[in-house]
């Protein structure tokens, strides 16, 4: 029964039964998720598919962020360029417990759905990307880890549930319908990890908010799935995560259909509640790259200014040493990638950039930074030992120089991490170091905006400035 109990917790939730911190939270997460999508509009993996689909475009309805002028497409084709643009730079947001970005598919349905349906306020807006981001995270947690390690991209497996269940709360669906919309989208399973590196796996959240969106749109036209999609024998949990035994129980622990169970959907009875809302253990990146880089990073940017307060110089660097939890080396291994896409699965890079540059933002990762041979030779220096006592957001950064002198630091907690969680203003900063590029003298407005969404009359108002 998870699928009928996940449609009717999506057809019962109201607006009210957000706490301020939720809300708060799901603001930020659009917010970071627009800029991300505006900072990627220009890059190659979004011009190369925006050219290539242009000729089966159907009504222009919803606009694609970014775009000089305001360049609109049907609602479909707007999910997926926007879901490419927000994820190509590996900036969106995480969830940590299951490396789910769950912005990306979610609020690029949602995005093209406002604009082209149009009428929606802030309010509906926000509880339907709440709605959808609780909803792909539990059932990602519910199918995690065998799932990942087995090689699909979870964040577009469950990230077209949750599109289509965002979209279906958007359009007031009832529960019988979001139950065959959450069925269409499961059939629609997307997304291999052997894609990392590329335009495709850009191409993973676009997907599944297109997909999400059509199996809402088909399913509030009365378009039949099964009603048991997800808990079936042969249905998304057991299909997608064959190695999880016992994954019916999962999916009824985080679905909250287990009352011992705290951590599963929230539930409410008007006076109190039960559960935790995992949008609140979503995290935001300081750095476009694999998050798992990202102690690495922050410890070798502050060596390097370390370095330059005393006069000492990256050449001066014999060998840097580092410890670092086992998932980097897994998710970030790569010793010698060819081009900035497969540089942001590098610790080797990410290590080279922080220590010879000070910083790390985008233009760290294009293809002339990946291909310089003064990062080369440094990226050539680093060596990474997995030490598995170390937490994921935890390294120990060793820098021997020429003259036998060693310079250390223990990153505890990455900035970004939700120990050291990016501040409101350095999100500001972020997105506006994205966007400023593209929307010029509007970015500080559109931010205003963005910020204020929760009490737009119609966000179709605030869409149209990105």
């Amino acid at each position: 029964m998870a699928t009928l109990h996940l449609a009717k917790w999506v057809s019962s939730l109201q607006h009210s039964d957000l706490p301020e911190e939720v809300v708060n939270a799901v603001v930020k997460s659009y917010y970071n998720w627009a800029g991300c999508a505006v900072g990627g509009s220009q890059h190659p993996a979004t011009t190369i598919a925006y050219n290539s689909l242009f000729p089966f475009f159907g009504k222009a309805t919803s606009t694609l962020l970014g775009q000089e002028g305001m360049v609109l497409a049907d609602a479909q084709h707007a999910a997926l360029l926007n879901g490419i643009a927000s994820h190509v730079h590996d900036y969106d947001d995480t969830h940590l417990d299951t490396i789910i970005h769950p912005a990306g598919p979610v609020a690029s349905a949602l995005t093209a759905v406002a604009e082209w349906k149009g009428g929606f306020s802030g309010q509906q807006f926000l509880l339907a990307l709440a709605a959808g981001v609780e909803a792909e995270c539990k059932l990602g947690l519910a199918v995690w880890p065998e799932h990942y390690d087995l090689g699909w991209h979870i964040t577009s497996t469950a990230g077209s549930i949750g599109a289509a269940i965002g979209v279906s709360k958007l359009l007031n669906m009832n529960s019988s319908q979001i139950a065959h919309a959450i069925g269409i989208a499961a059939t629609q399973v997307t997304g291999l990890r052997e894609m990392f590196g590329s335009h495709t796996k850009a191409f993973h959240p676009g997907r599944a908010a297109q997909n999400g969106l059509m199996a809402a749109i088909l399913a509030s036209n009365r378009y039949t799935s099964s009603e048991t999609a997800l808990e079936a024998k042969r249905g998304w949990a057991r299909v997608v995560s064959n190695a999880k035994s016992n994954v019916e129980k999962s999916l009824a622990t985080w679905l909250g259909m287990d009352s011992a169970n705290s951590n599963g959907l929230v539930q409410t009875n008007g006076t109190s509640s039960t559960g935790r809302w995992e949008i609140l253990r979503n995290s935001f990146k300081p750095y476009p790259c694999g998050i798992v880089c990202h102690p690495v990073i922050d410890g070798c940017i502050q060596v390097s200014h370390m370095m330059k307060s005393e006069g000492l110089r990256v050449s001066e660097i014999e060998a840097v040493r580092t410890l670092v939890h086992p998932l980097v080396l897994e998710l970030t291994g790569k010793t010698t990638p060819r081009d900035g896409l497969e540089a942001k699965f590098s610790v080797f890079h990410a290590g080279a950039v922080g220590l010879l540059y000070g910083k790390c933002t985008p233009t760290e990762y294009d293809d002339s930074v990946a291909q310089s041979a003064e990062v080369i030779s440094i990226r050539n220096m680093i060596q990474a030992k997995a030490e598995k006592s170390l937490a994921a957001d935890e390294a120990y950064i060793n820098i021997q120089l020429k003259n036998g002198r060693h310079l250390e630091k223990h990153v505890e907690h990455a900035v970004g991490s939700l120990y050291k969680p990016m501040t409101d203003k350095q999100l500001t900063k972020k997105f506006v170091d994205q966007c400023r590029p593209i929307l010029g003298s509007y970015t500080e407005q559109t931010s205003n905006a963005l910020w204020a969404i929760g009490g737009a009359s119609d966000v179709a108002d605030v869409i149209k400035l990105l």
